[in-house]
């Protein structure tokens, strides 16, 4: 296969947000292409492990950057000015990762375009943020997006409503009575704190969790919110999102834990003893693929330890205990 190295321009990005599954790996190939020659840090880390367009030749054979890079390097693809800047959550000691955004209008036009292939039009629903930790802080990629969605829902009832879980319960109540869709995406652990006060039941509220106790309540397994959420507000199923601060695609469930992907977004397993074997099924350590994250990095080593079914879902076990992955030792810059 020749893979010829793309012109990214706005029909490229537009390309890509439109890209048929069977396009994917070679879109994939040329971002790789562009990538290793634009991406100075990226390209130095695939010299590093033997890794560049000559043995290239598949999605398994292309190198994925350990996330950790985010912390200590920024992570971009040729020299631009940002538009913004996204920022991980963690205590005050900790290192935080740092994406640097050329373009925040493609991060806005993607995220649309992925929640409305999973849930139709924004504008049908009344959109509920309940990210507190999030928006207590700056530079939270997930607080842009929801506002985002809150704003393109255009309904009154809209709005982050943090610690005012009072109004959130009669926001709902309402919202039930008049047969409204709602979305209530929340943090897990604020979604379980408004839980805990109240019950409902709720027939035409989607509660999408986001993941992350944040130091905040005792670690639970995502089986065990799910079960807690549905007996409180008496819903059939709890749908969860798969972002993150260095991603800028996302990934849903729509219950049971079960994530699928958009067309330019695809989860592949590598071995923990082996960084570098990498698979399109099994068991193992995600390492994700976001086309659209041209301007960065699209291909993520991530401390998520899950699995990846045939039909391309995928599922999350947890976290790497230890997150100092091997590939990192093999560069010192």
């Amino acid at each position: 296969m020749h893979i010829e190295l793309p012109n990214i321009t706005r029909e490229w990005t537009d390309k890509v947000l439109q890209l048929a599954a069977a396009e994917f790996e070679n879109i994939a190939l040329q971002t790789f292409l562009y990538q290793y020659q634009n991406n100075k840090l990226y390209g130095q880390y695939a010299n590093e492990v033997g890794k560049s367009p000559k043995n290239v030749k598949s999605l398994t054979d292309i190198p994925f950057l350990p996330i950790r890079f985010f912390k200590t390097h920024q992570v971009t693809c040729t020299a631009f000015i940002p538009e913004a800047m996204f920022e991980s959550s963690g205590t005050t000691n900790s290192i935080n990762s740092r994406h640097y955004i050329k373009d925040i209008a493609l991060y806005r036009q993607g995220f649309t375009k992925t929640f409305e292939q999973f849930y139709g039009k924004v504008s049908d629903y009344c959109v509920i943020g309940l990210l507190p930790s999030y928006l207590e802080r700056q530079n939270s990629s997930l607080v842009v997006m929801v506002d985002e969605l809150i704003s393109k829902s255009n309904h009154p009832d809209s709005g982050f409503y943090l610690y005012d879980h009072e109004k959130l319960y009669a926001v709902l109540q309402k919202a039930e009575q008049q047969q409204q869709k709602t979305l209530l995406i929340g943090v897990t652990f604020a979604l379980l704190d408004f839980a805990e006060k109240y019950s409902l039941q709720l027939h035409h509220t989607i509660i999408m969790e986001t993941g992350g106790m944040k130091g905040r309540r005792e670690e639970w397994t995502r089986q065990q919110v799910h079960h807690f959420l549905q007996q409180k507000v008496g819903a059939t199923t709890i749908h969860s999102e798969y972002g993150m601060t260095e991603l800028l695609s996302q990934a849903y469930s729509t219950g049971s834990g079960i994530f699928h992907c958009p067309n330019y977004m695809k989860v592949l397993i590598r071995q923990d003893d082996d960084p570098f074997q990498v698979s399109d099924s099994g068991d193992g350590i995600l390492n994700v693929i976001d086309l659209v994250n041209i301007f960065s990095c699209a291909f993520i080593a991530t401390d998520d330890i899950g699995k990846k079914y045939p039909d391309g879902s995928f599922e999350v076990a947890g976290r790497l205990d230890a997150s100092d992955l091997r590939g990192c030792s093999l560069m010192a810059l």
